[in-house]
């Protein structure tokens, strides 16, 4: 009965569940640490790199990034001896290289900053592209848009190539197009300021 003890500890073990409902249980794995004590960091990994199967019949070593976020791989000149490049004229660099990407990717060939404004020396199509499919050898259009020569050293940092993700595109032909507020506007018609 209830009057007994335990009828009596039977129902106050009901009223204590219905009062202190049961702690959330902490997992085993969960780390535990000291009361004040900061939580450690977590280093975040690093992507794996993309492989890429290339061909290297150059003198130098393979393309490398100059920083751990760089965003282009350096390129050099395959020369065996300097080569002048006149005011205005361009000429094609060889680099010893040949790549194969994989399929929806191609690499963005761009001038290195430094030879852009030290020396007036551009990649004149760039950024070039290389596709998935080719196999040739890499070759780098330089300008030299300086009024003075410039000579290129065998092994010199020519360029940066950049691998990149592409979208290939379907047209869907049609009589109109949707409005925007920009409309036909081109050719800095936005203005300066």
């Amino acid at each position: 009965s209830a009057g007994t003890f335990p009828g009596k500890m039977q129902h106050f073990c009901q009223n204590a569940q219905a009062l202190f409902p049961k702690r959330r249980s902490i997992p085993a794995t969960a780390p535990r640490r000291r009361p004040g004590r900061p939580a450690a960091r977590t280093t975040p990994t690093p992507p794996t790199p993309m492989k890429i199967r290339i061909i290297n019949h150059s003198s130098h070593p393979l393309p490398q990034y100059a920083t751990p976020q760089s965003a282009g791989m350096d390129l050099r000149a395959e020369l065996k001896e300097p080569l002048v490049i006149q005011p205005m004229e361009r000429r094609l660099i060889p680099t010893g290289l040949r790549i194969a990407l994989p399929e929806g990717y191609e690499a963005q060939i761009r001038p290195r900053s430094g030879l852009a404004l030290k020396h007036g020396i551009a990649v004149l199509n760039s950024p070039g592209t290389i596709d998935a499919d080719y196999r040739g050898e890499i070759g780098i259009i330089l300008a030299n848009l300086s009024q003075t020569p410039y000579t290129l050293q065998p092994g010199e940092r020519i360029a940066q190539m950049v691998v990149a993700r592409y979208e290939r595109a379907e047209w869907e032909e049609t009589d109109r197009l949707d409005s925007t507020e920009r409309g036909e506007g081109g050719f800095g018609h936005t203005g300066k300021e």
